[in-house]
């Protein structure tokens, strides 16, 4: 009687040291999933209207130049538009006024 005490003690213990932490980490990710995916729901519910900057009547520019200016054609802002090669803006765009009073949005994940 002595081993099988031993055997479901070790059982018992091996229970309560990996099935319990195990069971309660997928009842989390589980409830988190849900969370998450509730989150998303509501995000993708909510219109997310951006007012661009018109870069070219704060700077002021002639309407040939707006019109040769990938800026003004595009939906995104001009410092997007002029990003360089690798992802950085460049220097004269963090210092234009158009940028610096550029109101913060939200940043929403979009699918190309």
């Amino acid at each position: 009687m002595q081993p099988l005490n031993s055997i479901l003690a070790l059982l018992a213990g091996l229970a309560l040291r990996l099935v319990v932490p195990i069971a309660i980490t997928v009842i989390v990710v589980y409830f988190l999933r849900r969370l998450d995916a509730r989150w998303q729901t509501e995000a993708e519910g909510l219109p997310l209207v951006i007012e661009k900057p018109e870069c070219w009547r704060i700077k002021g520019c002639p309407p040939e130049r707006r019109a040769a200016c990938p800026a003004a054609k595009s939906d995104l802002p001009c410092w997007q538009v002029f990003r360089l090669p690798n992802g950085y803006l460049r220097e004269q765009c963090l210092i234009c006024a158009v940028f610096v009073r550029a109101p913060l949005y939200p940043l929403r994940h979009q699918t190309v």
